[in-house]
């Protein structure tokens, strides 16, 4: 359906990528990836016509209809929700419109009746008389109730609006569906539905994803953007990754022999095709993995940081104990009555919609909030390392550079040291000189997580620590997490890091009670997943 030729982007005489050649065909989920300022939003502007190319272009098939995901979330306050997602078919919506103005004048002309007659026909064909049925069911689906499909978009709080937005962008059934981020701000149920609703989606699709487990779901194909070229491989996020950490390791050992190489290879794409593909995906997609070459095995310059936790020391018996623990806050019970006991070797997830809960949880344990009534007591072997939801009082009156910033936090404070430890998180050169003040958000993080494995903590509580990360920072953290030896409690919105990692589950209900299960994310799923 869409057709990439010798595509080149160049910002001030600097290519971001250029000579790249791609086919997008029907029936495929493709997946762009790349490190934070690749050009991954670029490249999705570049197709969806947005953007124009250095050099090169974009050609798509005649009569073929085109949804991209608005990312404005005020652009339609002056609609309705229903009109908002029916204006995904803006044709269908304008012959609406037309239709009432005809049907509104007091006296219709000849023309006007031939006109009303035309306009019928092709409103018909379009799915108009379903449009809004079909509109209501997307709404639906993501967690958008009934008696809020009437109401202005200006009255809805932005977590719908995106709601609004992706459901006008699927509406329609478009024969390209284009996406960036789609996940943001979806509750897990929403995602599910998204995910179910992509994988029978017979049109192309492609998105721009932090989200992993999103990501091996649907993709049949990844996109990559690495050397300043874009490239295509057969898979999902999962099988690129896994191959690309395959071939890295296959490059750095020179002493191998080609066949060598070509037969772990090949050996590796026979067991992935074989053993790893997702339920979700259709027999036909799983195919695809067989039209893979040793060839076509992707090799990354990208960088991963270096995030392993190590503990002083061991826990005792006697971690934590929270009893009858309650906080109100402006008015509103985040908390009734929570009590739990930590185990040893607990890694618990704090999973749901109700994240108020989590933080105020976390800053309970952490002595930041003192609770209404109740009590928390952590065991007398335990030391606790918190990495906060907001990071900024960290931050923002911190005149310190990097490595003063960090030396607060260490245990050895020689500079060299201090580099090296900088250098594994991605710092390097002149860049540890840099004020704190001016780090990104994902720079941030990372600092953050240095402060968390220099304190040798044997309990560590993590509030949402994946948002502002890129792929490869959330892949290492997810690694360090999986093997630390110690206690856990994990806010997170990613599905594969808390499946990975958590062996036991809180949800807050939206009153405050805690449902405590001893189990994995996906076990707690199943076993909560409405019924058909």
């Amino acid at each position: 359906m869409i057709t990439v030729s010798d595509l080149t982007l160049q910002y001030g005489g600097t290519p971001l990528f250029s000579h790249v050649d791609l086919q997008f065909t029907q029936g495929n989920c493709y997946g762009i990836i790349g490190a934070n300022g690749a050009g991954k939003s670029t490249f999705l502007k570049i197709l969806s016509g947005e953007l124009d190319s250095t050099k090169g272009g974009v050609s798509i098939l005649p009569n073929v209809r085109m949804s991209v995901l608005k990312q404005d979330q005020n652009m339609y306050n002056d609609y309705t929700v229903m009109d908002t997602v029916i204006m995904g078919n803006k044709r269908l919506y304008d012959i609406g419109k037309q239709k009432e103005a005809l049907y509104a004048k007091e006296e219709m002309t000849d023309e006007d009746g031939m006109l009303a007659c035309e306009l019928e026909a092709e409103y018909a064909e379009l799915g108009g008389w379903e449009s809004e049925s079909d509109a209501s069911r997307i709404l639906q689906g993501l967690g958008i109730p009934v008696d809020l499909h009437y109401e202005q978009m200006a009255s809805m709080d932005g977590r719908d609006k995106v709601k609004v937005l992706l459901a006008q962008a699927l509406f329609g059934n478009p024969d390209i569906l284009m996406m960036d981020e789609p996940t943001n701000n979806l509750d897990i149920n929403a995602v599910n539905w998204l995910e179910d609703f992509l994988l029978d989606f017979p049109g192309t699709v492609i998105v721009v994803s932090h989200d992993r487990h999103f990501l091996n779901t649907i993709c049949t194909h990844i996109v990559d953007i690495d050397y300043n070229k874009i490239k295509m491989y057969v898979g999902n996020y999962e099988f690129w990754y896994e191959s690309s950490e395959l071939m890295q390791n296959l490059i750095k050992n020179l002493n191998k022999k080609n066949e060598e190489k070509i037969k772990e290879l090949q050996e590796f794409i026979s067991r992935f095709s074989a053993n790893k593909s997702k339920s979700k995906q259709a027999t036909s997609r799983r195919k695809l993995l067989e039209k893979l070459t040793v060839e076509e095995m992707p090799a990354s310059s990208r960088r991963y940081p270096w995030v392993a936790f190590k503990p002083d020391r061991e826990v005792g018996k006697d971690i934590l104990f929270v009893t009858d623990v309650s906080k109100t806050i402006d008015g509103v019970k985040v908390l009734d009555k929570v009590s739990f006991i930590v185990n040893h070797d607990d890694k618990i997830a704090l999973v749901g919609d109700n994240e108020l809960a989590h933080t105020t949880l976390f800053q309970l344990l952490m002595g930041e909030l003192e609770p209404d009534e109740g009590t928390i007591k952590w065991g007398q072997t335990t030391s606790q390392s918190y990495f906060p939801k907001d990071n900024s009082p960290y931050f923002n009156d911190c005149k310190d550079n990097l490595v003063e910033w960090l030396r607060q936090f260490s245990p050895d404070p020689q500079e060299s040291y201090l580099r090296g430890f900088l250098g594994r998180m991605l710092f390097s050169g002149e860049d540890v000189y840099k004020p704190v003040q001016v780090l990104s958000g994902g720079e941030k993080v990372r600092c953050m997580l240095s402060r968390m494995m220099l304190s040798g903590a044997n309990v560590l509580l993590l509030d949402q620590p994946t948002n502002h990360l890129d792929l490869e920072s959330i892949a290492a953290l997810n690694n360090g997490l999986m093997d630390v030896k110690c206690n856990m409690l994990l806010a997170s919105h990613d599905h594969q890091m808390i499946q990975s990692v958590c062996n036991r589950v809180f949800d807050f209900t939206p009153d405050g009670k805690l449902i405590d299960r001893r189990m994995t994310y996906d076990e707690y799923l199943a076993a909560n997943a409405p019924e058909n």
